[in-house]
């Protein structure tokens, strides 16, 4: 018989980790990707590294946006049970470094792809892109691995709070987290396949 770590104020909600943390798994390496085409497309000059860094983005945020809202249920119900979805917001931008520090983040990304709506002219749009997109994952580190580490934080793993895995983690939910971290990694990169081939059919009926 199974039995999940029955931790105070978790409770049953433990059972999120197997969504919450993985897309924040999914994300990172999705933009880590996106940060090596950009890279990539500096020393080959080839757009196919441009294609890959822009669908990289596109993904990674929609796995960001997912686990930035499983994360707002999440404390809702463990950390500020009873309250309005504005005080949540709210409270976890003003008190959370690492949730105002990840919104950030992914505004970024977002602005990356603002930007490249700003420029019609592919090849200059794929050079200002990957150099900004660079930079963006730079900012990207910084705000979710170094700047929560820096202060204090609800979050465990962070501003003294031990990690989760210290006890939360026991050896009946790693049976499970991890089979859910590489189901998710793969998942995420099978639909960053599916929006590269999708790229690839709009651009062969162009021509």
């Amino acid at each position: 018989m199974f039995c999940f770590p029955y931790r105070e104020i978790l409770y049953e909600t433990i059972r999120n980790t197997f969504f919450h943390v993985p897309m924040w798994f999914v994300m990172t390496m999705l933009v880590f990707t996106s940060f090596v085409a950009s890279i990539m497309f500096y020393t080959k000059s080839d757009m196919k590294w441009d294609l890959l860094a822009h669908q990289s983005v596109i993904a990674a945020l929609l796995f960001g946006t997912c686990g930035y809202l499983t994360g707002l249920v999440w404390a809702k119900y463990t950390w500020y049970i009873g309250v309005s979805w504005g005080d949540v917001l709210r409270k976890l931008l003003l008190e959370d470094i690492k949730m105002a520090a990840a919104l950030a983040a992914m505004f970024f990304y977002f602005g990356y792809l603002v930007l490249r709506d700003a420029f019609t002219d592919k090849a200059k749009r794929a050079n200002i892109a990957a150099l900004y997109n660079i930079l963006a994952f730079i900012i990207f580190v910084m705000c979710v691995f170094v700047l929560p580490r820096l202060t204090d934080s609800m979050h465990p793993g962070n501003g003294g709070n031990p990690a989760f895995s210290k006890y939360d983690l026991d050896s009946t939910l790693r049976l499970f987290f991890y089979p859910a971290v590489i189901g998710w990694i793969l998942l995420g990169f099978w639909i960053l396949s599916v929006l590269i081939r999708i790229q690839l059919i709009q651009q062969k009926r162009e021509l």
